[in-house]
Formats: structure tokens, sequence, C-alpha cells
């Protein structure tokens, strides 16, 4: 990151994942506004279901033994920043998962900062010029970056870029991704972080 003092510290007093989770509850709880447009109502459907992914995520995910003990290895503090939103389906996939892999340590802090809330700091991380998210930007306590990762793991963004070359429809593709994520179980995601961290 190390981009500026002002930075480093939003991303430090950013929601732990005890805040987020109550926030991400709250919007959910809310009623749909009738004078909304098409996207945001889009939007208020996938928090909800996002909602009841990541709590059967973090319910069912259990880490490897290889990526627990190439955690626990970990002898500096860091702090994962996580870039993401409620609505997003690839962060609910991903995140319960990365809150369990930085709980394994107590070096490890975890953060999670909304992208549309902190557009200067998204705009740091662009995946092919897009603010897509989640993106995971890990940092050392003086600011400097450790590793980053994100959107989602690169079988998953491999399918979604044939799915789009045969034609498939956004709704298409997203269902095709969601099945993937059932069957991979965070699979992929684990082997992309043990090589990050080890």
């Amino acid at each position: 990151m190390k981009s500026s003092q002002s930075n480093f510290k939003k991303v430090k007093n950013a929601r732990t994942p005890e805040q987020y989770y109550a926030y991400f509850e709250k919007i959910v709880a809310e009623s749909p506004d009738p004078e909304a447009d098409s996207e945001t109502r889009e939007r208020q459907e996938y928090t909800k279901l996002n909602l009841q992914r990541s709590a059967r995520i973090a319910r069912t995910y259990n880490i490897s033994p290889n990526l627990r003990q190439a955690l626990e290895s970990i002898n500096q503090p860091q702090t994962w920043v996580v870039i993401t939103e409620a609505w997003c389906g690839d962060s609910a996939q991903n995140l319960p998962c990365i809150e369990k892999m930085a709980a394994v340590n107590p070096n490890i802090s975890l953060r999670v900062l909304l992208r549309d809330e902190h557009p200067e700091i998204m705009d740091l991380y662009l995946t092919n010029g897009a603010r897509s998210i989640p993106v995971v930007v890990a940092i050392d306590d003086s600011g400097n970056e450790i590793f980053r990762w994100g959107p989602r793991p690169k079988e998953a963004a491999e399918l979604i870029s044939s799915l789009k070359k045969q034609g498939y429809e956004k709704l298409q593709f997203l269902e095709q991704l969601h099945l993937w994520y059932g069957r991979n179980r965070g699979k992929a995601l684990e082997k992309e972080f043990l090589h990050l961290i080890s």
C-alpha cells in the first residue's frame, strides 16, 4: 500500500469482521426502497442471498492442515484488508474462509473496508482497470504491502471468462460460478493463499 499515512490510518481503523457482519445483517433487515432502480433492487436481493451463503460457509469450511501450518508460521504482525461490499457474491463465497484463516494466528488482524465508501483506496487495487471485489491486501505495521489477492480464485476467473466467450448471460454465468464455488469448497482459494504466504 504505502500510498499515504491517511490511507494507512483508514485501513487500520476499518471495520472488524464482527462490525462488518453487523452492518451486513442491518442492511438485509432494512425494507427495500420501493423507489429504487432495478440495479439497486437486484443488489438488495444478492445481499440477502449472500448473508445466507456466508453463514453456511462459516459453518462448514475447515482449513487444511498445510495452510494452517503456514498461517501459524507468520511471526510478524500484519493486517489483512478486505475491500468489498455486502452485495458481492464472490465476497460471500471467500470472505468467511479468509476470516477463518486470519483467526488462526494472532499476528494477523483482519479489517473490512467498503469499496464505495473508499474509492481512493479501491482505485489503488484495480483489476484490469475495474473496481472488482473482493480484494485482499496484506500490509505490515509500516504500511508496506506484503501480498494482494482477488477478486476471485484464478480457476473461477477462467470459468467466467470461458462462459462469457460461449455467450452466457450474466445470470447464467453467475449460477455456474456459484455451483463451482459449492463444489470447490475453498480449495482453490487455499492453494492461492498458501502460495502467497509461503
